[in-house]
């Protein structure tokens, strides 16, 4: 029987932790960890994006979440690798819950085998080659009528672009950046900009700060569709497909800017009822 659908991240937890999405996690340990501080400033932008990322292998899959920085430290790693999964998916920290979650989805049903899977592959070449492939894959998910209000939660400044070339007025909203590449403002108040958005676009590190419970349940009561980007939490935002979200790009490690050469991102869209 498959699992009921879970309408919060917390539900779910309580979901894969009860065996409702395969085995047990508390049968599956985690073999490495891994903490990964980045910076990125693609030639031509005058922003430099600084992420930092927490990282756990369980058998084939990698579980990923990115975080603030000061919330995990890099010593955490030392003793993550051998616990199982159930351990770390009740840990205290958010950032390490939706990895091991992550983890435990990406092993049970790998994206690379996922039947609603569409797989995109991001060529060999350049950062702004595959970031502009990356981006363009996000932006085809977007389905706006012109002068739509889209909330952009997570800004990436090629997606801001992406919605005035299809009519939107981006409503971008940051914690990190206070304005776009244009020089629109960045507010860091979400609730502002869900109250005047006809449609969202969210990044998967909403998983991470708490606020994607907030987002998924606007948007379901509205009735608003709902777009994840996600590199943290890929598989833990596809478990909402059909329960508030309604399209998601989900790219698992090794994330486009952590190889030169070919690699997939796989976009799910929400059975139409």
């Amino acid at each position: 029987m498959p699992p009921s659908q879970p309408y919060s991240v917390t539900e779910l937890q309580q979901a894969v932790l009860d065996g409702s999405f395969g085995p047990s996690p508390q049968e599956l340990a985690v073999t490495s960890a891994f903490w990964l501080h980045h910076t990125t400033r693609l030639a031509g932008s005058q922003v430099t994006y600084r992420n930092s990322y927490l990282l756990m292998r369980s058998g084939d899959a990698f579980g990923a979440c990115s975080f603030e920085a000061g919330e995990i430290t890099p010593d955490f790693c030392a003793d993550a690798s051998g616990h199982t999964l159930d351990t770390l998916i009740r840990h205290d920290s958010a950032p390490v819950r939706i990895a091991a979650l992550d983890a435990y989805l990406g092993r049970v049903q790998p994206h690379r085998s996922a039947a609603n899977a569409e797989t995109v592959t991001l060529p060999t070449g350049t950062p702004e080659k595959r970031a502009q492939a990356r981006d363009a894959a996000v932006a085809g998910l977007l389905d706006i009528d012109p002068g739509e209000k889209v909330a952009l939660i997570g800004v990436v400044n090629p997606l801001v672009a992406a919605i005035r070339e299809r009519g939107g007025v981006p409503l971008p909203c940051d914690f990190n950046l206070r304005t776009t590449n244009w020089g629109d403002p960045v507010t860091d108040d979400m609730t502002q900009v869900l109250a005047e958005a006809d449609a969202v676009v969210a990044t998967g590190m909403t998983l991470s700060n708490g606020s994607f419970d907030q987002i998924l349940e606007h948007c379901r009561k509205q009735e608003l569709p709902l777009v994840v980007y996600a590199q943290t939490g890929s598989a833990v935002a596809r478990a909402f497909l059909g329960a508030g979200v309604t399209a998601l790009s989900a790219e698992p490690f090794p994330f486009s800017q952590f190889s030169a050469d070919a690699t997939a991102l796989y976009r799910y869209r929400a059975e139409q009822a």
